[in-house]
């Protein structure tokens, strides 16, 4: 059955106005997007199969040109259409946090890191660098590989927030696992970084760990 024939409250547009966007599956989302289905599959139908085949939104929204283009229903046109979205959505959180004070709305920071780092195939250490009202004065991803207690160099953070200047330093590193879960190495270099800006009275504030669909934040867990 076409989705025009759907009851009004089920169809995905209608849904999102009602409702807003938060409420809508993943495959009612792309469902949007694609527009229109294929013969014999309405858009839910396609998105479902797409989903299915990239394994999830996070790899669908991540897939190079000729993985994404060679899909039924996809093409260069969606790609382009795609990209300028996910680019758009990044900008406005970017601004976001350029404009406003980051811990009268961590959400903020939450959205901006997990638009970022959600979907890396390899962990990547990121520090964002904040002046005294906190607000962002700029975001470094400092490390790559496997993220533990040797790989991430204190000196090196210290390095980058006395030459930026900041007052106080939010690190966040992701787990390609999808997993948020802190490790015991996780929060052993988040003392370490601690001890080490406030040898020069820079604070730590918090440490993230993004996964696919959540994000922790040691801070709040009290594991600072």
């Amino acid at each position: 059955m076409a989705i025009r024939h759907w009851p009004k409250d089920q169809r995905p547009r209608e849904k999102l106005l009602l409702k807003g966007a938060g409420a809508l599956t993943d495959a009612e989302l792309l469902a949007i997007f694609l527009r229109t289905g294929l013969p014999g599959l309405s858009a839910i139908d396609l998105a479902n199969q797409l989903l299915d085949r990239f394994g999830g939104i996070g790899p669908l929204l991540k897939a190079d040109q000729n993985s994404f283009s060679s899909a039924k229903g996809l093409g260069p046109a969606k790609y382009c259409q795609l990209q300028a979205t996910l680019e758009l959505t990044q900008r406005y959180l970017k601004e976001q946090l350029n404009n406003g004070s980051v811990f009268t709305s961590p959400k903020q920071v939450e959205d901006y890191l997990s638009v970022q780092m959600r979907d890396y195939q390899r962990e990547v250490f990121s520090v964002l660098l904040l002046d005294s009202k906190h607000q962002l004065l700029s975001y470094h991803e400092l490390f790559q590989g496997s993220i533990n207690e040797t790989s991430v160099h204190p000196r090196e953070v210290v390095k980058l927030a006395l030459g930026k200047n900041a007052a106080a330093v939010i690190v966040a590193h992701n787990h390609p696992s999808g997993v948020a879960d802190p490790s015991s190495s996780d929060i052993a270099i988040t003392h370490k970084l601690r001890s080490a800006l406030g040898l020069i009275d820079i604070p730590l504030l918090d440490h993230f760990i993004i996964g696919r669909g959540e994000i922790t934040s040691l801070a709040e867990q009290g594991k600072m």
